[in-house]
């Protein structure tokens, strides 16, 4: 595993929020900008990145792993839904929304997958990219719906099912089912739009940012919260790994992955529809901060268990 990997790249997403603060500070990034930006990153930048996750190629071996790493992954979302619908109802709307979202939705699909390659190598991407299907089909389908709002439940299907980032993974799915090559230019462009994702969005999280009291950051709600992202679910399925003797290295990846702070989409989205996208802002910092210390202290775990 190599830890001064992860560390690094959690220091350069640190710096890129800090430039987006920067740019808002000096205007160079402007209100409207900020809105321009968010409608880039969920319209265009995201849909790609997501596709380009299901170009993967398939063998028996990676079926098998993929499978377990598949269910783990279902049957965690299934947890993080339970908590999301019962553990926040003594807060208030605005932020139990934000909440909910950031239970349910990590930020492993922009820090996942490298951090992942960097612990454990090319099929820890690998599975990762497997491990990802189903946070991503529940955080672009009841992960929006607790943004929206509309006067009836089929308004609400038909906003989550029209949304860009839903079309796109309903694309990689069958992409990745018919394991047909796409051209070169299609592959060339999905890879050059998707590696803007991490800058652009810890760009963007840095200009919201920048309109937050930062001095508030920390707060019981803020706390609670991260213990729960950061603790408590990961510690659920390290232990249900242990339980079911699973594969190490699917383990590994499961527990690092179920390990990420809240989803940065979390405050993108909260800005997009209109909620606390402060609150949201200070729950996806202060859990990516505490992450520095959370991913290499269950590393450290899982090198000595499994």
């Amino acid at each position: 595993m190599n830890l001064q990997g992860v560390m690094d790249l959690q220091l350069m997403m640190f710096l890129e929020i800090g430039i987006g603060w920067f740019l808002r500070k000096k205007n160079l990034i402007t209100e409207e900008g900020k809105k321009v930006l968010t409608d880039l990153v969920i319209d265009l930048i995201l849909p790609c990145n997501i596709i380009q996750s299901f170009l993967i190629k398939l063998d028996k071996e990676i079926l098998v792993k993929g499978f377990q790493i598949l269910v783990i992954s279902i049957l965690l979302q299934m947890f993080c839904t339970a908590v999301s619908a019962v553990g926040y109802n003594r807060i208030e709307k605005e932020k139990r929304t934000v909440l909910q979202y950031a239970t349910v939705c990590s930020n492993a699909g922009f820090l996942g997958n490298p951090v992942a390659e960097g612990l454990f190598g090319s099929m820890g991407l690998l599975y990762a990219s497997v491990y990802l299907i189903p946070q991503r089909i529940v955080m672009w389908s009841a992960g929006v719906s607790y943004f929206t709002e509309s006067p009836s439940k089929k308004e609400v299907a038909k906003k989550v099912l029209t949304h860009p980032c839903i079309i796109a993974v309903i694309i990689g799915l069958a992409l990745m089912a018919a394991q047909a090559p796409l051209p070169s230019f299609l592959t060339r462009t999905l890879s050059g739009i998707s590696s803007a994702t991490t800058p652009m969005t810890m760009l963007l999280i840095g200009s919201i940012m920048a309109g937050a009291d930062l001095k508030t950051m920390v707060t019981k709600i803020t706390v609670m919260f991260s213990a729960v992202r950061l603790v408590l679910i990961p510690l659920v399925v390290f232990l249900g790994c242990l339980l079911f003797r699973v594969d190490a290295t699917v383990g590994g990846v499961a527990v690092i992955l179920a390990a990420m702070p809240a989803g940065s989409t979390t405050a993108i989205l909260a800005a997009r529809y209109h909620r606390d996208e402060e609150f949201a802002s200070k729950c996806v910092v202060l859990t990516t901060v505490l992450s520095m210390i959370a991913i290499p202290a269950w590393s450290t775990v899982l090198m000595a268990c499994l």
